[in-house]
């Protein structure tokens, strides 16, 4: 893949406990004209992970967009937007909710 392409590629998080509606996204994105990389956490500690480059996600690309579905919430629960808002001053994070 060129730079150029790299650099219109949007990189998005999505964490989503819900199989089913993991995969109704990946086919809706896959319908778009948008160049996206498409990463996954099943919930809000392993999106701190993801952000944090932490375990297995330590070559994990920063989010443009946080798509965060969670629908159990439990202990294990976070605010992953937090943590990319101070690592990237100035850029958007976008949050959407069903």
């Amino acid at each position: 893949m060129s730079t150029q392409m790299n650099a219109n590629m949007i990189e998005i998080l999505l964490v989503d406990d819900d199989p089913g509606d993991v995969r109704l996204t990946v086919e809706a994105l896959k319908q778009t004209k948008m160049l996206t990389n498409l990463s996954f956490a099943r919930d809000g500690i392993e999106a701190l992970a993801f952000l944090r480059r932490q375990g297995s996600f330590a070559a994990a690309p920063c989010p443009d967009i946080i798509d965060k579905r969670e629908r159990k919430t439990t202990t294990r629960s976070r605010n992953p937007e937090n943590v990319t808002r101070r690592r990237r001053p100035g850029k958007p994070v976008v949050k959407w909710r069903p």
